[in-house]
């Protein structure tokens, strides 16, 4: 494949990711509302250097075991592009 071609479906690939978790959030703010509870965590990987935040214990836990399992993935798929060259 050309490089354009691959550089145009990253950035379409990063565009949907971005409406994607953008509904999502609106989705599940609605949800809270309604129900009355809204919990929610996330996690900013800087570098090496993982700050997390979370409105409670549970939220946080998940989003502990999400981000190691993104992370797992991360190095897998980097050892099978260098595998590849």
């Amino acid at each position: 494949m050309e490089p354009q071609t691959l550089a145009a479906i990253g950035f379409i690939l990063i565009f949907i990711g971005v409406v994607l978790l953008i509904l999502t959030l609106l989705m599940l703010s609605v949800y809270g509302i309604k129900k009355g509870k809204l919990k929610g965590g996330g996690v900013i990987l800087i570098g090496p250097v993982p700050l997390i935040f979370g409105t409670d214990e549970e939220s946080v836990k998940n989003v502990v075991k999400l981000s190691i399992v993104l992370m797992v993935v991360a190095i897998v798929l980097i050892i099978i592009l260098m595998l590849i060259k």
